[in-house]
């Protein structure tokens, strides 16, 4: 039997190439893509954008808080993309989801 002692979660996090580093890095990513993407788009817009990802295919996945601040997104596809130069990968192509609501 091992008898390792316990590690500290920053230190499992912390440890580049883990798993939980790995998993850390892009949710840190996704919340700095979402917040970029908030201030790029007019204020009526931005409080209905709740989350957002870019895969490594170049698909901006922007999660709305309902479907018609979903649609409202879809007419920003130019700016949303526009938004994300610089980043690797390039943004090519734009999907709008709607976040699931609540179980309660």
């Amino acid at each position: 039997m091992s008898h390792k002692a316990p590690q500290s979660l920053a230190d499992l996090i912390g440890r580049p190439g883990s798993a939980l580093n790995e998993l850390a890095t892009r949710a840190e990513r996704s919340l700095d893509l979402a917040a970029t993407l908030r201030q790029g788009l007019p204020e009526s817009l931005a409080g209905g954008l709740d989350a957002a990802s870019l895969h490594p295919d170049g698909t901006l996945v922007v999660t709305a808080t309902s479907p018609a601040w979903a649609a409202r997104l879809r007419f920003e596809e130019a700016r949303l993309l526009a938004l994300c130069a610089g980043r690797e990968p390039p943004a090519m192509r734009l999907r709008v989801r709607v976040t699931a609501p609540a179980a309660g």
